[in-house]
């Protein structure tokens, strides 16, 4: 007779083979295991960022997919928003002395998202080709986020929340070595 935990550990890898069997599937939802794959590999998301890509990966289980874009993207806005405010928004206030920040609330209430990316561009926080990059996935949830025609399916969700998570790594990478 098989112990009660050699039961559990084989119901285990059943699970995990089954559903990697299911996810091989285009219109199979566990799929979302894929990227949950890459997004273990993120580092230092902060409870907000990590809550917010979390729900954004339980909205594509769901079928939620333009809510799942939304998610990703205030992910991502505020994994940007904590980088410029790392220096208590010191190189912010010289690229745009205009602005009025005081702290993190004031850059989400006043200074619209793409302004925001615009800015780590001026200051190198990114490049040209990814300040575009992000444009672009601004105006994916731009689209998701406002009354339009545009409705996502699985696949271009998965594409639009891998991406986000990779940008972010990528941008960590890129953060972590010049600074």
């Amino acid at each position: 007779m098989l112990e009660v935990q050699e039961y559990f550990r084989r119901v285990i890898a059943f699970k995990k083979f089954a559903e990697s069997m299911l996810a091989r599937h285009e219109s199979s939802v566990q799929r979302v295991i894929t990227i949950e794959h890459t997004y273990k590999e993120l580092k230092d998301l902060n409870v907000k960022q990590d809550e917010l890509l979390r729900q954004s990966l339980r909205c594509i289980e769901n079928s939620l997919f333009r809510a799942a874009h939304v998610l990703a993207f205030a992910g991502l806005m505020d994994f940007l928003e904590e980088k410029l405010a790392q220096d208590g928004f010191a190189t912010l206030k010289r690229a745009r002395p205009n602005w009025l920040i005081r702290n993190l609330e004031d850059l989400r209430e006043k200074i619209p998202d793409h302004q925001i990316i615009e800015v780590l561009n001026e200051i190198g926080y990114c490049s040209k080709t990814e300040k575009k990059a992000l444009h672009g996935l601004l105006n994916k949830r731009n689209e998701c986020a406002h009354p339009s025609d545009y409705y996502p399916n699985l696949n271009e969700t998965l594409g639009y929340v891998s991406e986000i998570i990779s940008r972010i790594s990528s941008l960590q990478k890129k953060w972590l070595q010049s600074g």
